[in-house]
């Protein structure tokens, strides 16, 4: 395929930040983003990826403060509940995502049904564990049809197990799980980040249990093309990663959606593979002048490979890294600033003291030191402020550190 045209890094990035929401004023503070504004993000960017880590605030609670600042985190609670438009499924791992979509992860589905995931090992182990089980699991869903929802530790047998972490989890949560990807039980989360599980019929709008299953070519083909018009310019590869759509499927999607017209290939400087935009994209500087802090998990910097790409900055999530071995930090969030990662701080929200850690805060390369303290404190003060913290504290790890703790009234920890 014939580049429409070509694009600089810095077009490239002006484009995926602008896909994604941010770089753009955010709401004025007198008056808190609550569902509405919630609604339009999520049709901008498709998904919200949810982790249980809550170091500083959950990953599904960040992405939204990152783009609209001190929003209503009960509204988002509520646009997930039963009968609201969002629902939870594997979009990119475990997310929320518009009801619109429903019907488009229905292969999804059937091939969790199937037992078609994963590698060929792992497929032959689930199978055989899900043969052994069959009638339990037969059990769970009438227990939860008979019940109302329930969690995997409400269960009135969840068969427990011992062992370290993965091998920790109960038969029950087994089963669950697995009638959750299969979509005869859907799913929200309480207080805890418990799953709680239903009858689909109880927590999905009948309309969308109704609306027609697409062929499984057209379903993966429109998530392709929600995932372009998500990260604004990207390769293949990057648009298969959005969705996790296998990157075979991937190519066919692509080449099928260039031709209809709906995207448009176009060279990157420096990428070395061929990347798509929508037809219409224009490049823009971005008009927002404050800075954003990323969550680790935000969709922006989801593929790693593409963040070097598009700012040149190598980032590693070290939540997983023994702490000798860590870089930077456990919990560490990018500073987006203009079209720039311009520096990351390593955060902790330490609820017992009312404080907002900052326990170590690295500068990028070429970056202004005073123009990323000034936006770095103006932000990391929001963040506080949302989080409903008394003070930030700065430590001593980092090339920021000393200028930070300065621009913070000199606390340090």
């Amino acid at each position: 395929m014939k580049a429409a045209g070509e694009l600089s890094p810095r077009e490239a990035r002006q484009l995926a930040i602008a896909a994604q929401g941010l770089g753009v004023p955010r709401p004025s503070p007198r008056r808190r983003p609550g569902a509405p504004q919630l609604r339009t993000l999520m049709e901008r960017i498709g998904t919200i990826q949810l982790d249980a880590v809550n170091v500083v605030q959950r990953t599904q609670f960040l992405v939204p403060f990152s783009r609209l600042g001190a929003y209503e985190p009960s509204a988002l609670r509520d646009l997930t509940a039963p009968g609201g438009p969002w629902f939870e499924y594997w979009g990119h791992a475990a997310s929320l995502l518009p009801l619109e979509l429903h019907r488009l992860f229905r292969w999804r589905m059937q091939r969790w049904s199937d037992d078609e995931v994963e590698n060929a090992t792992a497929q032959q182990r689930r199978r055989a564990w899900h043969e052994d089980h069959r009638e339990y699991v037969a059990a769970v869903h009438d227990e939860i049809a008979g019940r109302g929802p329930l969690t995997a530790a409400q269960l009135s047998d969840p068969r427990r197990q011992a062992g370290e972490w993965w091998a920790r989890r109960s038969d029950g949560r087994r089963a669950l799980e697995l009638l959750f990807g299969e979509g005869r039980l859907a799913a929200w989360r309480n207080a805890r980040f418990e799953r709680v599980y239903d009858l689909p019929e109880r927590v999905i709008p009948p309309e969308v249990l109704a609306a027609p299953t697409p062929r499984v070519e057209d379903a993966q083909r429109e998530l392709m093309a929600i995932a372009a018009a998500a990260m604004g310019v990207a390769t293949v590869t990057d648009m298969a990663n959005y969705f996790w759509i296998a990157p075979a499927v991937a190519r066919t999607a692509v080449a099928e959606l260039v031709e209809e017209g709906r995207l448009a290939p176009m060279n990157v400087r420096g990428w070395g593979r061929p990347a798509y935009v929508l037809p219409d994209a224009r490049p823009r500087p971005p008009r927002g002048h404050h800075a954003s802090l990323l969550s680790p998990f935000d969709s922006l910097i989801w593929t790693r490979d593409r963040t070097e790409r598009l700012f040149g900055f190598r980032y590693r999530i070290e939540i997983y890294v023994p702490e000798p071995r860590r870089t930077h930090g456990y919990y560490v969030m990018p500073l987006l600033l203009g079209d720039e990662l311009v520096a990351r701080f390593d955060l902790k929200a330490d609820r017992g003291e009312s404080t907002l850690r900052v326990t170590g805060a690295f500068l990028e390369p070429g970056a202004d030191r005073g123009e990323v303290v000034e936006a770095a404190t103006a932000e990391l003060d929001r963040l506080r402020e949302w989080l409903g913290l008394g003070r930030i504290t700065v430590g001593h790890r980092g090339d920021l550190a000393v200028a930070l703790a300065a621009a913070t009234d000199g606390a340090t920890s």
